[in-house]
């Protein structure tokens, strides 16, 4: 039976063994640290935005059936508003009668406005009330740290790894997601240079002279359920693979940071491993060195168990003390290893750290990260009898190019980052490649975000993000021939000014009536 775009591509393999403790496990008790509050209002939105898209093809089902009543027309019209809140426009719908329904093109229109809309939605509303929250960002600065920049996997499955499984602010996190975590090193040197300078020049989010470092972090994933088929397809569902190549990614970094520049110039490192079926993770936790142990970790599923008979005073006590036991270079109870002591960074200047064991601020930092996701795993727990039943991709689109802070859903979209086609060909190929089995194989297109965010205050900066997603588009199409001449790609052209909440602007699509002439 053809499965609906949207839902899991049946894959080989088990699916009802693996490592997954609780599944089926009672949906009623929770974590004494879990924010309940919180859970239900995350659900609440996830479950809004995804069935505005997986309405679609039960509605088109509909439309299709009355294509030759007299008043089709406004029939459909009047179906898409009711229910997808879509007004179609006339050029999809006017010569129905005589060329038959263009479905893949309908299609593909429903999911760009049905995005339009839960974008705009998003800025106008901040559903997850995470644009800016001073009380992280002093969090942050307590711990050592002006600014936290987050890499997850392009999957679908992590697209909501910020807002959700680690509960931190979008606004407050920098986000850049590349497949199999396998980021741009240069990009992220640029970056760290433009962080420097604006503390250098403006004191934001902290002066030059305060000692504070970047921290870079990578999140692969991996499958608890089917490990074998259903982890980093970068890296051949490896698990040991995915952390080694993400852990290597990051040591460059810090090497191009150390090697480019003077001054003691360095930044701190952090590795965190996903399960993409329970969304609990797994933290590396570093040494004194910011050395990272791959076969080691701290798992927030175990210490979930430990401490879930505790209050929250003595539940978090536990999760500090386990971080420090488990840091890399102890003796595996918190006492460190021998070797010298090193100089620690806290916002508050220097501490003497001892060997083996992680500055403070790092140890305060995983911790909360680890209390977060308790929170993730009993949402997990109480919404999906704990783990997800698309254990494989179900994404809804492609977002291709610079932006998309608004996605922040599990499974909605695929991404991948890039300037030009050519620098991102192998994350675009391995999205088409997973849309090819959720959608080409049952007759339906690839729907294509291309977008490019900007700077307001910049001038000519519109006019040159429009030219960038234009020949984005355009050498996209280029790239998949076949697909565009079977009308199974479309591609819908977006720009953003990210100096303010503005939402998105539609500077064009395939499908509109002159790219249907063309």
């Amino acid at each position: 039976m053809p499965v609906a775009p949207g839902k899991p591509v049946p894959t080989e393999g088990p699916q009802e063994t693996g490592g997954n403790p609780r599944a089926g496990a009672p949906v009623g008790a929770t974590h004494p640290l879990t924010d309940g509050p919180t859970n239900v209002r995350l659900a609440q939105y996830d479950a809004e935005v995804k069935a505005s898209f997986d309405r679609i093809v039960p509605v088109l089902k509909e439309i299709a059936s009355h294509r030759y009543a007299p008043d089709f027309t406004e029939r459909a019209r009047r179906l898409a508003r009711d229910t997808l809140g879509v007004e179609l426009p006339d050029h999809l719908l006017d010569d129905a009668w005589v060329a038959g329904i263009d479905m893949r093109r309908l299609f593909g229109w429903c999911v760009f406005a049905s995005y339009h809309r839960a974008s705009d939605a998003f800025y106008a509303n901040d559903p997850l009330g995470g644009r800016d929250d001073p009380a992280f960002q002093r969090f942050l600065l307590d711990c050592g740290f002006h600014l936290m920049d987050v890499t997850p996997c392009a999957d679908g499955r992590l697209a909501h790894a910020i807002s959700y499984v680690l509960r931190l602010p979008y606004g407050n996190v920098r986000r850049k997601s590349y497949a199999g975590s396998l980021f741009d090193i240069e990009n992220t040197v640029e970056k760290w240079v433009e962080t420097e300078l604006q503390r250098f020049r403006e004191g934001v989010p902290n002066t030059a002279d305060a000692p504070t470092r970047y921290l870079k972090t990578v999140i692969y994933h991996f499958s608890s359920v089917d490990p074998s088929h259903q982890g980093c397809a970068a890296h051949g569902s490896d698990d040991e693979a995915a952390a080694r190549a993400g852990w290597e990614r990051l040591e460059g970094f810090r090497q191009a940071i150390e090697n480019g520049f003077c001054c003691g110039a360095s930044v701190d490192l952090l590795l965190i491993g996903m399960d993409t079926d329970t969304d609990a993770i797994r933290v590396h936790v570093p040494d004194a060195a910011g050395r990272c142990d791959l076969h080691r970790w701290l798992h927030a599923r175990d210490l979930y168990d430990a401490t879930a008979h505790m209050t929250q005073q003595q539940a978090r006590a536990h999760l500090t003390e386990a971080v420090r036991a488990h840091a890399a270079g102890t003796d595996g109870a918190g006492r460190p290893a021998p070797g010298p002591a090193r100089r620690g960074l806290g916002r508050k200047g220097p501490a003497t750290v001892p060997a083996g064991g992680p500055a403070e601020g790092m140890v305060a930092l995983i911790a909360r990260l680890i209390e977060n996701n308790i929170s993730q795993i009993d949402l997990v727990r109480q919404m999906h009898a704990g783990r997800y039943q698309d254990t494989g991709h179900a994404e809804r689109f492609i977002g291709a190019g610079i932006g998309f802070e608004e996605i922040q859903l599990r499974n909605l979209t695929y991404f991948a980052y890039l300037n030009t086609v050519e620098e991102g060909a192998a994350d675009l190929d391995v999205g088409i490649r997973i849309f090819s089995g959720l959608n080409v194989s049952h007759g339906l297109p690839v729907p294509v975000v291309v977008r490019h965010d900007y700077h307001g205050s910049v001038p000519g900066a519109r006019q040159r993000a429009v030219g960038h997603v234009d020949r984005i588009a355009a050498a996209l199409l280029a790239r998949y021939p076949q697909l565009v001449a079977q009308g199974l790609l479309h591609v819908l052209r977006v720009v953003r000014d990210c100096d303010a909440a503005h939402p998105i602007e539609i500077v064009g699509s395939t499908l509109e009536p002159a790219a249907a002439e063309h």
